[in-house]
C-alpha cells in the first residue's frame, strides 16, 4: 500500500427538505487499496461515493484527494474527474452515445486530447473489458454485463488513480458478477485504487482490503474484513449477514476446536482448516430443542410469559408478520436469516432457541428439523409454544 489519496475530515451532507444522510464521518483510504463500503439501502453509499469527485460538495467537513483540499470550481472538478472515476450503479444513466466508439472516446475528447490519442484510449480502454471489436454496436444492442463494461471503458479512457463503483454487480447474473469482480482485481493489480459500494457481504468479505460498515450516515465500523464483519452485533445493526465462512469459522470455535488466528477469507482457506482438523475431534453435547410460535394464533401473552421464564434462549424470526411481531413486544432476535439452520446448529450445541413464524410456515421448520436428523442421525426435538413448555431456569432472563 502506499500514501493516502483520498481522506474525509468530519464531512456531513443534507438534501433538500430531507434528513441528514452523511452525520460526521472521517476516514481515509490508501493507494492501492480496495474498499468495500457496506450497509443497507439508505444507509449514505452513494452520497458518499459522489463526494469522493465532486459530484455532491459536503455542507461541512472537507474531503482531501491526494494530500491537496479538493475545490470546487470547474477547473479543479474538471482535474479531479480525470482522476477520479465513477461507474454508476445503472449503465443505462452513464452511456449516451449511439456507439460504443463514441460513448468511450466521450471523456477523452472533451479533455482534449487529440484524436490518435482519443483513439488510442479508446483501444486499450475496450481491450481491458473485453470488448475489442464492440467499436460500431449500439448500446441498447449489448447485454446488462456489456454495458457495464462501456461504462467502465468509458472511465479508464481516461486513465483515473481512482475507481469508484456504485453496487457493480447490481442487476447482473452469478457469472456475470464474478466477471466485474475478476475484472475490478485486475485493475486493481494494475495500480489502480478501487472503492466499491455494495450490500452484499459476501462479495465484500473476501474481495476488499479493508471494509467500511456505514449505517444511517455513519461509520459503525472500519476495519479488515475479518474484524469489520467479526462482530456480529454491528452486522446485525446494519441488516446485514456475517458472511458465510466467517460464520462457519465461529461455529467451529464453538464446537473447542483449535483453530489459527487467521480467520478464512476463501473456500480454499476454510477447506485447508477443515483438513487440519480432521485428526481431531470434541464430545458433542446433547442436542437442545427448538420451540416454534405460530404468530398466527392468539398467543401474545403466552409468548411474553414464554420468553421471560426462560434463559439462555436465541430467538429468530421468519417472515415479514413474525418479525413485525417481535419489533412490537420489543423482542430482540438473534437470527432473522437462515433462521432454521442456525437453530439446529444451536440445538447441536445443546442450546435451546425459539423461532416465530408464521403459520404456514411451521410445517417447513419441522420438515427441514426432520431431514437434517435423518441426514446426520442426530434427533433434534420441535415443540409448538404451548403452556407446558416454559424454562424453569430463571438465572439470567432474557430481556424484552
Amino acid at each position: 500500500m502506499g500514501s493516502i489519496i483520498l481522506e474525509a475530515r468530519d464531512i456531513r451532507y443534507r438534501y433538500p427538505r430531507s434528513m441528514e444522510a452523511i452525520r460526521g464521518i472521517s476516514f481515509h483510504i490508501q493507494k492501492g487499496e480496495k474498499i468495500a463500503l457496506v450497509g443497507p439501502n439508505g444507509a449514505g453509499k452513494s452520497t458518499l461515493l459522489m463526494m469522493f469527485n465532486g459530484m455532491i460538495r459536503p455542507d461541512t467537513g472537507i474531503i482531501l484527494f491526494d494530500n491537496q483540499l479538493v475545490r470546487y470550481d470547474t477547473a479543479s472538478l474538471r482535474t479531479l474527474r480525470k482522476r477520479v472515476g465513477f461507474v454508476l450503479q445503472n449503465p443505462d444513466r452513464q452511456i449516451i452515445a449511439p456507439t460504443v466508439y463514441q460513448d468511450v472516446a466521450f471523456g477523452p475528447t472533451n479533455l482534449g486530447y487529440p484524436e490518435t490519442e482519443v483513439r488510442k484510449a479508446v483501444t486499450l480502454a475496450l481491450r481491458h473489458v473485453g470488448l475489442e471489436g464492440f467499436e460500431r454496436r449500439p448500446p441498447h444492442q449489448l447485454s446488462g454485463g456489456e454495458k457495464k463494461r462501456v461504462a467502465i471503458a468509458g472511465v479508464l479512457a481516461m486513465d483515473p488513480d481512482v475507481l469508484v463503483f456504485d453496487e457493480p454487480t447490481s442487476g447482473l447474473d452469478p457469472s456475470g458478477s464474478e466477471d466485474i469482480m475478476e475484472l475490478l482485481d485486475e485493475l486493481n493489480h494494475g495500480g489502480k485504487t478501487v472503492i466499491i459500494s455494495t450490500h452484499d457481504v459476501e462479495l465484500a468479505y473476501p474481495w476488499a482490503d479493508r471494509s467500511i460498515l456505514l449505517l444511517e450516515g455513519r461509520i459503525l465500523q472500519e476495519d479488515i474484513p475479518e474484524v469489520a464483519f467479526g462482530n456480529p452485533e454491528f452486522v446485525r445493526m446494519a441488516h446485514l449477514s456475517v458472511p458465510l465462512l466467517l460464520e462457519l469459522y465461529t461455529e467451529l470455535q464453538k464446537r473447542g476446536f483449535s483453530l489459527p488466528d487467521k480467520k478464512p477469507r476463501t473456500v480454499l482457506d476454510i477447506m485447508h482448516l477443515i483438513e487440519t482438523l480432521f485428526q481431531n475431534t470434541c464430545c458433542r453435547a446433547r442436542p437442545g430443542t427448538i420451540t416454534v410460535c405460530n404468530v398466527d394464533l392468539d398467543n401474545e401473552e403466552l409468548l411474553l410469559e414464554w420468553i421471560s421464564s426462560s434463559t439462555k434462549i436465541s430467538v429468530g424470526a421468519m417472515g415479514t408478520r413474525a418479525k413485525q411481531r417481535a419489533e412490537n413486544r420489543q423482542i430482540r432476535l438473534d437470527f432473522t436469516y437462515g433462521v432454521i439452520d442456525k437453530c439446529i446448529l444451536k440445538a447441536l450445541l445443546g442450546e435451546d432457541s425459539l423461532i416465530l413464524t408464521t403459520g404456514s410456515m411451521v410445517d417447513r421448520v419441522h420438515t427441514r428439523v426432520e431431514d437434517y436428523g435423518k441426514e446426520s442421525g442426530i434427533h433434534i426435538t420441535v415443540n409448538p409454544l404451548e403452556p407446558g413448555i416454559v424454562q424453569t431456569n430463571k438465572k439470567s432472563k432474557r430481556q424484552t
